[in-house]
């Protein structure tokens, strides 16, 4: 018996309902499920009764849930008080997208902490955090956010990006075959904006504008079909089952990863707050971002020393420069295919010699 599993029975009895109490506790429900078994094995009692519909405490099980809860009280407190960190202030901590699946479990032992729900893009939660807004934050950010907020981060997740095509063919495809999307919105989507212009700057894969929020979800489906071609998927939909008649592809030449870095304020004094990222941080395994053949941003912070972006190499006779990222020109229903053009820019500018051959009535695509 885990005094783990005694805090999950204590949330599903306060739940009564395994999909919120596996919410609760950051954890997946199967997990969930299984570890309340394994405490009913240990204990040799069936702690509930459950269906398709409902969850209900057994005898047994409301017999016990005072001494459970009583018993993983009585251990919080003694960590908190062992590490002297008895505080009335939670520890606010916000994210995108990802999160550590136990963070709930290992923080109680150190402090309060309290899970902001108020979503927001990386940028966001990486300014609130500098402003005093919040304590911690899990995002996506560069050593130039770091320097301007005045925070430090430490690498706690690592998530290999994939290509998204149309079809059932799953073999790799190679990252300047890609298309990467680029949102207008940059109240949302500066930090994606910014990891794919250098993913396409790097790799010569070719970038293309939308201001339909069209980077993940439904609307980024909808533009896969379209395009027929491999794009590289958004890190807020890397487990977002895909539709339909499209599949993931592995990328390759380089693969690009998307880190979660935990982010605080520099010179952080607050005891809870360095307790919470003691136990976030310590015995982190290897996320694989020196792993040959992988991509990160030249400003990532986890960026390991001595590797160059393709950007930063000069040509040779058997090292050629990537080719500059090509703006993508999207046909509208009832267009006839036009080729895309070769863009000299990031910016993706209309050329006059579009704008003479209707470009103005098509779907513009830029990066």
């Amino acid at each position: 018996m885990e005094l783990r599993q005694l805090r999950y029975f204590v949330t599903v009895a306060e739940e009564l309902n395994f999909g919120r109490a596996a919410e609760r506790l950051h954890i997946a429900g199967p997990s969930l499920s299984q570890q309340i078994k394994a405490l009913e094995r240990d204990l040799k009692v069936s702690l509930f009764d459950r269906d398709r519909r409902s969850v209900t405490l057994t005898a047994s099980g409301a017999a016990l849930l005072p001494h459970a809860r009583a018993l993983v009280d009585q251990a919080d407190e003694l960590r908190r008080r062992a590490a002297g960190l008895l505080t009335s202030e939670p520890v606010r901590i916000g994210y995108v997208n990802w999160c550590p699946t136990d963070w709930a479990e290992r923080a109680a032992g150190v402090a309060q902490l309290r899970v902001d729900t108020w979503v927001m893009p990386s940028h966001a939660q990486a300014a609130r955090v500098s402003d005093g807004s919040l304590d911690l934050a899990i995002c996506w950010v560069q050593t130039t956010d770091l320097a301007s907020l005045s925070l430090d981060a430490h690498l706690i997740g690592v998530e290999r990006l994939y290509a998204l095509s149309v079809g059932t063919d799953t073999s790799p495809v190679e990252a300047k075959e890609m298309l990467v999307l680029l949102d207008a919105d940059e109240a949302s989507w500066s930090s994606w904006n910014r990891y794919a212009e250098q993913f396409a700057a790097d790799t010569g894969a070719s970038i293309m504008r939308v201001d339909d929020g069209g980077v993940t979800g439904p609307t980024f489906f909808e533009h896969v079909r379209r395009l027929r071609r491999p794009v590289l998927n958004n890190p807020r939909g890397q487990n977002v089952q895909e539709s339909g008649g499209l599949v993931r592809r592995p990328v390759v030449h380089p693969t690009p990863l998307w880190t979660w870095s935990l982010v605080w304020r520099r010179g952080e004094d607050s005891p809870a707050v360095r307790a919470v990222i003691d136990e976030f941080t310590r015995d982190a395994p290897e996320l694989g971002v020196d792993d040959e053949g992988t991509w990160l941003p030249g400003t990532d912070p986890h960026r390991p020393r001595g590797i160059r972006t393709g950007a930063d190499r000069r040509p040779t006779p058997t090292t050629r420069r990537p080719a500059p990222p090509r703006a993508e020109r999207v046909k509208s229903p009832g267009e006839e295919e036009v080729s895309p053009p070769r863009a000299q820019d990031l910016a993706g500018e209309i050329s006059a010699s579009q704008q003479r051959h209707g470009a103005g009535e098509s779907e513009q695509a830029s990066g």
